[in-house]
């Protein structure tokens, strides 16, 4: 349960003011944990769409917009800044240690802004393009976020800290990272097998595994690349990123 809490106060904006112990076990099961709290999110989302669609009747555009809205409020758009200072500093074409200090720059840039606004343009659009042909059903909406957080659980333990400070410097000091990846292997399984079932599609788990493992190979050699590892904004990026790439997939083969 305190791992539940922990991953509610720090990855969610939903208000968790008990004051919980942060230690190896904590933070471990934190990160276990947080692939099932992006699996709420979806599924309120979900709820969101169903109550806007099939309850108020509006159309499938403001629809998309209202669930892209519900998923920004539920995260508090802490992925979504991630992802823009990811941009502002990649596309600031400086070196490493530059890039770094933009990382950490609280403003947001005009490169920030562009990849933000092209990103939430390209998710309106691809909701517009889910509920409208009517694919969006409850299994899609959970396993998505679900996926591309138990793949952020893998990317996050398997790359080198870029910074030696830092919120996620202390949680990866903290956490066993061969369970949070063990645990996040087997459950990501567990949950492909599922929504194939669900869906009586074997085409669509594959495709989304496919996508998962491309996604965190290129993101992981890239950020290496270019950051010489991983950060809490690059772990925000991920996310929001790896999310485009499963709901286009799952266009693809619906």
């Amino acid at each position: 349960m305190t791992g539940i809490l922990l991953a509610l106060q720090f990855f969610t904006a939903i208000p968790v003011t008990k004051e919980l112990p942060l230690g190896r076990k904590e933070v471990t099961s934190m990160y276990v944990a947080l692939p099932f709290v992006g699996a709420v999110i979806g599924l309120v989302m979900y709820v969101v769409s169903v109550l806007l669609l099939d309850v108020v009747h509006v159309g499938p555009l403001l629809a998309a917009v209202l669930v892209l809205l519900a998923g920004i409020l539920l995260t508090g758009g802490l992925h979504l800044d991630g992802w823009a200072d990811t941009g502002d500093a990649f596309f600031s074409y400086k070196d490493r240690a530059k890039r770094l200090e933009i990382l950490d720059d609280p403003r947001l840039g005009a490169f920030g802004t562009m990849v933000l606004v092209l990103l939430i343009i390209v998710k309106i659009a691809l909701f517009h393009e889910i509920l409208t042909r009517g694919v969006g059903n409850i299994a899609v909406f959970i396993v998505i976020p679900f996926l591309a957080r138990a793949a952020l659980n893998v990317y996050f333990t398997t790359v080198p800290l870029a910074k030696d400070k830092g919120i996620a410097h202390f949680f990866k000091d903290k956490m066993a990272g061969n369970v949070v990846i063990g645990c996040s292997l087997v459950a990501s399984t567990a949950v492909l097998v599922a929504v194939g079932l669900w869906m009586n599609s074997l085409l669509l788990p594959v495709g989304l595994f496919t996508v998962l493992v491309v996604a965190l190979v290129i993101f992981r050699s890239w950020s290496l690349k270019h950051f010489g590892g991983v950060s809490g904004d690059l772990c925000g990026a991920f996310i929001e990123g790896t999310e485009a790439l499963l709901w286009m997939t799952v266009l693809c083969f619906i």
